[in-house]
């Protein structure tokens, strides 16, 4: 497992403005529902991004610490974007919006989306002094959207792989991974996952399309490599779905990031806890291979870590122990 690089602080910019994106729709049972928070399904951080968030799903208001308001414009960041982006001052990002404290929507589907995805990358746009315009969009639409051109970049908790790295650049801003979380009172998993091998004969949810599923299932011979019942793996489209199969019985534990799964554990009526990390990644803003954004995005996040900005976001959202000491370009996969 890899840990956690650390530090922080500031930067700059001009209006931002943030459109919200369209979700998936969903009724859920209302105890089920209520009781959990949506977990991440990319961002996937621990790999990937997330699927939108059920409008059901009303998560608790954000932090009232707002640390982006007093950016302004740095000239000379703002100076390494492409002419043409400097005369339309504008980015299209598509942002995955799933669970707190990454990205999600605090009020329903009808309000801008909140987190710490949201703040960083509405921080990096001020430095570079251009509007943010976002849409709405699943973790699996996003990265093959780049390719097309229908996104400047696309924020979701996107974790660096070496397997994205040959179709995509990435800009990181912090480090996060996998973890597991089982439903509080479970006894058949109570310490910290440092082996699959400890997941056998149980039923493992996580998100569709994200790096949690791909670990699970390259890896699946673990078990009968050890003479075990094989583990299970059980794949949703939609983080709400997962929750909810943990409270039902249906799945024995998620596999998801470290930071959604630590965020909800914390939350009282979720009634889950925490297994601890399993594996460390970076996470980045995801653009196509070759994009000309990516030095400009890398000089403005480095700007926020420098002038405490950075710092402050990820303190407002419970994230300090994800920071990094500074932004690379297309990292190597920690192994």
């Amino acid at each position: 497992m890899t840990t956690a690089r650390r530090t922080p602080r500031n930067g700059k910019a001009s209006p931002t403005v943030n459109l919200p994106g369209n979700g998936i729709r969903t009724r859920l049972r209302t105890t089920a529902a209520i009781a959990l928070l949506p977990l991440l399904a990319l961002t996937a951080c621990g790999s990937t991004g997330a699927a939108p968030a059920p409008a059901a799903a009303q998560a608790s208001p954000p932090p009232a610490d707002d640390p982006v308001a007093g950016v302004r414009t740095v000239d000379s960041i703002a100076a390494l974007l492409p002419a043409a982006v400097r005369q339309a001052a504008t980015l299209r990002v598509g942002s995955s919006i799933g669970s707190p404290p990454s990205a999600y929507y605090p009020n329903g589907q009808d309000k801008p989306p909140a987190g710490q995805d949201i703040d960083i990358a509405d921080a990096v746009a001020k430095v570079l002094g251009v509007r943010l315009e976002r849409q709405g969009a699943s973790f699996e639409t996003i990265l093959p959207a780049l390719g097309s051109g229908k996104y400047d970049f696309g924020t979701g908790n996107f974790g660096v792989t070496a397997e994205r790295l040959r179709s995509i650049d990435f800009v990181t801003y912090v480090n996060d991974g996998q973890g597991f979380a089982v439903k509080t009172g479970n006894t058949r998993l109570t310490t910290q996952v440092s082996d699959l091998t400890q997941l056998c004969g149980l039923t493992i949810g996580t998100g569709a399309g994200t790096t949690f599923e791909k670990t699970l299932t390259s890896k699946q011979g673990v078990c009968t490599d050890a003479g075990k019942k094989p583990y299970e793996v059980k794949v949703f489209a939609e983080p709400g779905a997962v929750t909810t199969a943990l409270q039902q019985g249906r799945i024995d534990v998620v596999m998801s990031t470290i930071n959604g799964l630590r965020h909800q554990a914390a939350q009282p009526a979720a009634q889950t806890t925490f297994l601890g990390e399993y594996h460390r990644l970076d996470v980045g803003f995801a653009f196509k291979k070759g994009s000309p954004l990516t030095p400009a995005v890398q000089a403005a996040v480095n700007e926020l870590i420098k002038d405490g900005t950075y710092e402050r976001i990820l303190k407002k959202w419970g994230t300090t122990a994800s920071a990094v000491d500074t932004s690379q370009i297309n990292p190597a996969e920690h192994t």
